[in-house]
């Protein structure tokens, strides 16, 4: 055992810090998240009160309008993000220029390594009514100009769009690694049999990383919940708060800026409790469906 430690040390350290920072703010508040069902104290014992701050939470509309806002913006990246990123892991694939495939998959990967604040000012500054470019060109065609970031109506799409900006391409690394584990002989085969591109895509590329569509949809099923205080906390302004506003958000305010951790506790309670029922919930339907799942 000492042996392999001493071989090992070097990987050892470089998991080290991803180590610690779970336990430190994954598993550790676990233990904390007792204080939901306690009235918080500076000095002294914290007092046990049961489902309090709990009947408090849903007896509060705020509450419910987070919650509305945290699924609605969940599902739409569900929708309309989720699947891009296979899309493009199948361009990619088909692209046969070497050069050309480094270029788009560096030009792509980029967004992801930018922070939200960044990429916040950068959709603000586009999106300005009197001087973003997206307004300029809607003028050139002959469109008035609009407030895309205090707009409620547009305002939703504006963090659909960056969140497929960032993530698009960052996450089809992973299916086009799975696209690169599928037997060549596959293609030989389907291709002695006279299958054409879009039949070499969808009867073998497509079948070949269902596992992996499979795995990160339930991953990403679990995560519902979690629909992006970064992003909406950057992107967020008093014209539309009320149709962004996630429960992320509602637990900052309401616990650092308000000083209510009882509360603020509660809410990320349920919203991980949410949580979890989804992601075991997503597993068994894919198990039964695809035969796939993350256990």
């Amino acid at each position: 055992m000492g042996f392999k430690l001493q071989a090992w040390w070097p990987y050892y350290a470089m998991m080290a810090p991803g180590i610690v920072y779970f336990l430190v703010f994954h598993y550790f508040p676990i233990y904390q998240a007792k204080l939901a069902f306690e009235d918080f104290r500076i000095f002294g014992d914290n007092l046990f009160v049961g489902f309090k701050h709990f009947d408090t939470l849903f007896d509060s509309p705020a509450f419910f309008q987070v919650l509305a806002n945290t699924l609605i913006i969940s599902a739409m990246k569900m929708v309309f993000v989720f699947p891009v990123p296979i899309f493009i892991a199948l361009f990619i694939n088909e692209v046969r220029s070497t050069n050309l495939r480094r270029f788009i998959q560096s030009a792509i990967y980029l967004p992801h390594f930018l922070s939200w604040v960044v990429i916040a000012g950068i959709f603000i500054a586009a999106l300005s009514p009197s001087s973003g470019v997206v307004n300029d060109i809607g003028q050139a065609l002959g469109f008035a100009p609009r407030s895309f970031m205090t707009e409620s109506g547009s305002i939703r799409w504006v963090i659909v769009f960056s969140e497929m900006w960032r993530t698009a391409g960052w996450d089809s690394l992973l299916y086009f690694a799975a696209i690169m584990a599928i037997d060549p002989q596959l293609y030989d085969a389907a291709e002695m049999d006279g299958a054409n591109r879009w039949q070499k895509i969808v009867h073998v590329t497509l079948p070949g990383i269902t596992p992996t569509i499979a795995t990160l949809f339930i991953l990403n099923v679990g995560l519902f919940m979690n629909a992006g205080f970064d992003q909406v906390f950057n992107l967020s302004n008093d014209a539309i708060r009320d149709q962004i506003d996630i429960i992320d958000t509602y637990v900052y305010r309401i616990g650092l800026q308000s000083g209510q951790f009882s509360l603020a506790t509660a809410a990320g309670l349920f919203k991980g409790v949410i949580g979890m029922v989804l992601i075991v919930a997503a597993h068994t339907i894919s198990k039964r469906l695809t035969g796939k799942g993350v256990w």
